[in-house]
């Protein structure tokens, strides 16, 4: 069985074929510029050449290219967008149009003489083509994770994403209550366009797919603490007998070493609250049940930003499931997918 794995993240997207008939060190890898950053870099190139844009295809994740979406609409250059594209700028399409970009229907898009801009979280032509190049075919099978706050067009995103995770562990939410084959939630946008490009495709969410990944590594003993450092934001778990307990998320740039060695102790010892990481500019902290700090059996950290805690107070262990920090995402995909296939 061969299975196209990959983790979009904002800076980069991993990407693991996994075969099930290699040792997982000898399946291909990939560590690619996220489409974000591509489409980024497009828009950037037209604004460059003063050329009006339009933006098709999907609703994927914004970061790099909304910012430059902006910079186009600075100097001056008209920015046109179907709907579904549109709304990786912001859910609320009538802010979308207040910032001054035109919102067209799919047949306008195709009659407007300005630069085509195609939006997607996953380009399967250019992934099927550099596979190509290296006489590898495509899989049928694939598995892909996109952080995916939800569409929240009057509500704060951070407070829409956050309450999916609380509400999803309130109930008693294993690992896998976060693992998407054909019943993806209406709420989650960015997954269900992901689907449309990927047909039977499975879906995570980043940071889950991250945390799950990590507990590959050989150094975990439970319970765990589990923290992914990603690019744009950071996630932390504490995971007894694959049942997350409680976790926190806020953004990796406002972290620091001393006060993630806080947090993580208080997460642990169930005195960290919502409001206080929330009103920090996160996304907010749920604990379900106490594990307390002195009883946790490891702490794994892993992301492109793990270096925060190279100075932690905190003794911490660096995941490298199968030897390879950067896929820790693509292996979490892929031990949803190998678990949901034996289900």
């Amino acid at each position: 069985m061969q299975l196209l794995a990959i983790d979009v993240g904002m800076g980069t997207q991993d990407i693991l074929l996994y075969d099930s008939e290699k040792n997982i060190e000898n399946c291909i890898k990939l560590v690619m510029p996220s489409q974000t950053q591509i489409v980024a870099r497009r828009i950037s190139t037209a604004t460059r050449l003063k050329k009006d844009i339009v933006l098709t295809g999907e609703t994927m994740g914004g970061g790099p290219c909304t910012g430059a979406v902006k910079k186009h609409l600075d100097a001056g250059l008209r920015v046109f967008a179907t709907e579904k594209a549109a709304l990786t700028i912001n859910d609320d399409l009538l802010k979308v149009k207040g910032m001054g970009i035109v919102v067209v229907n799919e047949e306008e898009a195709l009659e407007l003489k300005a630069e085509s801009i195609r939006m997607q979280d996953v380009d399967k032509e250019a992934l099927e083509k550099a596979l190509d190049l290296f006489g590898i075919k495509l899989p049928a099978n694939f598995a892909v994770a996109v952080q995916d706050h939800g569409f929240s067009p009057n509500v704060s995103n951070r407070v829409f994403r956050f309450g999916y995770f609380r509400q999803t562990l309130e109930k008693g939410g294993t690992l896998d209550s976060f693992v998407y084959k054909g019943n993806i939630p209406e709420r989650f946008s960015r997954m269900k366009a992901v689907e449309r490009t990927l047909p039977g495709a499975l879906l995570m969410d980043t940071g889950m797919a991250a945390i799950r990944g990590a507990l590959l590594d050989e150094h975990t003993a439970g319970p765990c603490l589990v923290v992914n450092f990603g690019n744009g934001h950071t996630l932390a778990c504490v995971v007894k007998d694959d049942k997350p307990l409680a976790l926190f998320e806020h953004h990796t740039h406002m972290l620091t070493t001393d006060s993630l060695d806080d947090y993580l102790k208080r997460l642990c010892n169930g005195t960290l609250g919502f409001n206080e990481v929330f009103d920090n500019g996160g996304h907010g902290c749920y604990i379900g049940e106490v594990i307390g700090f002195d009883n946790i059996g490891s702490i794994l950290v892993t992301g492109p930003n793990r270096y925060i805690m190279k100075n932690s107070k905190l003794e911490v262990n660096f995941a490298a499931p199968f030897g390879d920090m950067m896929l820790t995402g693509c292996f979490g995909l892929m031990d949803a997918y190998l678990n949901y296939e034996r289900d």
